[in-house]
């Protein structure tokens, strides 16, 4: 498809009284091509509107240009037409009289039985045939709205601006006006930019959604590519495997948007207080069962102990919004993968710049399992040998598993024991990102085969017969990390002792977790809504004793001990090689000075110190995986230069700009 309209750099404002003004827009760079249907998604204000009519010419950009077939957009014509939110229907003329008097305006080239004929197709085409000789105010408000698509149907325009067209339809009407349009735009090669406040609109008619962030200043906070192939029916279309993850990327933007907005109000100013630099914290965590040490500091006054009086828990639905709370300063500190610190130091992923970040401490080690759903097992998969066995005689493709982050244990323990039988987690499969709560509701809906991810879903899943574990993270590698204490490096630099509070506080709520006495009260305490929020069946803690009847294993959280929550550079050496092997990030040449300005070991050791567990002890041995393998923390370039499956591994020298925090 070739460029059609191209929205080059385009600024709006607005003047407002005191010879001030109101930037509604800013840097919109939009190309839609011909033939492809765009929506434009966000919040109230964000100058959605604004931009459909800068395209229509209803309104001149302040800075920029909008062009259509290469001609600069600088009045309405025929060749676009807008269906507003209102009806714009003229109260005189009948259904038929108010389409006829725009197709005899635009389309003279056609005789008057023609322009009859093409009234009447549009009319029917929007279900008004009985209606046609009506009166607007002799039907309804979703009628009305029909009768002004229909309109703007006839004049066969090349470009179809809609301002939330279905916003007063029935849902019936609705859902089959919404196909009929994509329908047609396609047929006629009609372009079409839709200005939508619904998500389920968005994904099922759109060849792209453009989601706009917050005014003042908006401008287009991403795009998502939609994949589901055309034509769409509503009903298959909710069935295929990217429309729920489409959907909750939608929602996660929203939702974020809303968010910044509200933090934007409060403004929060720093409470110092006991020699605390600063005791108004917001946590971020993900609700899974490794937040327990998160939600005992909170419940059992380990933060009121230490000075901090006034935290917040932010729970966050992805390990997504953990990356764009810290990076965003929207959040103090959080729950993260083990991996998170370095992936956000060293750029990974959609993260638009480095953000130094830095970990003291471990939370907790292993707790997660790889499950696949309870067909496979009915098949008799159920060992790796029999996946790889089943990918190579397999028609049914692409076979999908589920992780949460590219930074999270799940994601790299899982490619690292597919890979170990030499399964290739990119090529002979595809691995999906998606928050942990959905996971059973996909594999439920056979959106995905399997996943790996963190209790309880995994217990979840069992249970409720939906899948079974196939492996646990102690068959790949029993005691790695798996959640950390992550904050800024520039916040940790600004705030040395609430920094160490917040690791004596979530260190004694550790120890906490580890008291099988604690155990049952522990469970109760995440089972509410304001933590994992989910039976208290589905949450269990492990350990030797905890059993759980006809399940395979229940995941062996490790909370404190010896070599157990102080923060191993070997380990993150490891993690570090993993996230280059797949091609996440870059391996640092300068990774021993990387390493030591991530892992904040002396943080740790002081937290420690001051509250009477120094004696901890923490492993210096090689790491053990299950496969027999030795990794070389001597030299990891070799170590990833000698593995058979790995992406293009590129190196980069780490700008170490900020100097050490004091601890």
């Amino acid at each position: 498809m070739s460029d059609f309209v191209v929205v080059d750099n385009v600024e709006k404002s607005f003047p407002l009284s005191g010879g001030k003004e109101y930037l509604a827009l800013k840097g919109i760079d939009l190309v839609i091509k011909k033939g492809e249907y765009v929506s434009l998604i966000g919040h109230s204000g964000c100058g959605k509107s604004t931009l459909l009519n800068m395209i229509a010419g209803l309104d001149l950009p302040t800075a920029g240009i909008v062009t259509l077939d290469g001609l600069a957009v600088t009045k309405p014509g025929p060749d676009r037409m807008v269906v507003f939110q209102n009806y714009s229907l003229l109260p005189w003329l009948t259904v038929r009289d108010n389409v006829e008097l725009a197709v005899g305006e635009v389309l003279t080239e056609k005789s008057t039985q023609e322009q009859r004929e093409i009234v009447e197709h549009y009319v029917n085409l929007v279900g008004l045939s009985g209606s046609i000789d009506k009166l607007p105010t002799e039907i309804s408000g979703g009628m009305r709205q029909r009768v002004a698509i229909a309109r703007a149907l006839a004049i066969q325009p090349k470009l179809l601006l809609l301002d939330e067209p279905f916003g007063v339809l029935d849902a019936l009407t609705r859902g089959n006006l919404q196909e009929q349009l994509v329908r047609i735009c396609e047929e006629n090669e009609v372009s079409a930019l839709m200005v939508t406040h619904e998500v389920d609109e968005a994904v099922l008619m759109s060849d792209r959604v453009v989601m706009m962030t917050n005014g003042p200043g908006s401008k287009i906070g991403g795009i998502l590519e939609v994949d589901i192939p055309r034509p769409r029916k509503r009903l298959e279309a909710v069935k295929h495997p990217s429309y729920y993850q489409l959907r909750s990327e939608i929602i996660y933007f929203l939702n974020q948007q809303k968010r910044v907005k509200k933090m934007r109000a409060q403004k929060v100013a720093v409470v110092p207080r006991h020699g605390l630099e600063k005791v108004n914290l917001e946590i971020g965590f993900v609700p899974l069962t490794a937040c327990a040490p998160i939600a005992v500091a909170q419940e059992k006054g380990f933060f009121q102990k230490h000075g901090l009086d006034e935290v917040s828990l932010v729970r966050e639905s992805t390990w997504r919004g953990v990356v764009d709370g810290i990076s965003g300063g929207y959040v103090d500190a959080a729950q993260m993968p083990a991996g998170m610190p370095l992936w956000m130091t060293l750029g990974g992923g959609t993260v638009a710049q480095t953000v130094p970040v830095v970990t003291s401490l471990t939370m907790t080690r292993n707790g997660n399992a790889i499950t696949l759903a309870k067909r496979f097992q009915e098949q008799g998969i159920t060992t790796l040998p029999d996946i790889k066995r089943m990918l190579a005689e397999s028609t049914e493709m692409p076979h999908r598993m589920g992780v949460v982050h590219p930074a999270s244990m799940h994601n790299l323990l899982l490619r690292y024991w597919l890979a170990s039988a030499g399964i290739d987690p990119d090529k002979d499969l595809q691995l999906k990102t998606i928050p942990p709560a959905q996971m059973v509701v996909d594999l439920k809906n056979n959106t995905i085969d399997g996943f790996c991810v963190g209790d309880p879903w995994n217990l979840r899943a069992e249970l409720e017969g939906t899948g079974f574990t196939i492996a646990t993270d102690v068959d790949i590698w029993n005691g790695h990390p798996g959640k950390v204490l992550g904050v800024r490096e520039d916040w940790a630099q600004a705030y040395p002792n609430t920094h160490i509070a917040l690791v004596k506080a979530l260190l004694e709520a550790c120890r906490y977790c580890a008291d099988p006495a604690n155990s049952e009260e522990i469970r109760k305490i995440l089972s509410q809504r304001e933590y994992v929020g989910t039976s208290v069946d589905f949450i269990h803690l492990g350990g030797p004793a905890d059993v759980v009847p006809g399940v395979n294993s229940v995941a062996h959280h490790l909370f404190y001990g010896d070599n157990v929550n102080r923060p191993s550079r070997t380990e993150h050496l490891w993690i570090l090689a993993q996230m280059a092997r797949w091609g996440d990030v870059p391996f640092p040449r300068n990774w021993v000075e990387v390493l030591e300005k991530t892992c904040r070991v002396s943080v740790f050791s002081t937290a420690a110190r001051e509250i009477g567990m120094s004696a901890i002890t923490y492993g210096k041995g090689a790491i053990k995986l299950a496969d027999g393998s030795s990794f070389n923390t001597e030299d990891p370039i070799a170590y990833l230069n000698n593995l058979d499956i790995k992406r293009d591994i590129t190196m980069t020298e780490v700008a170490l700009d900020l100097p050490r925090a004091v601890a």
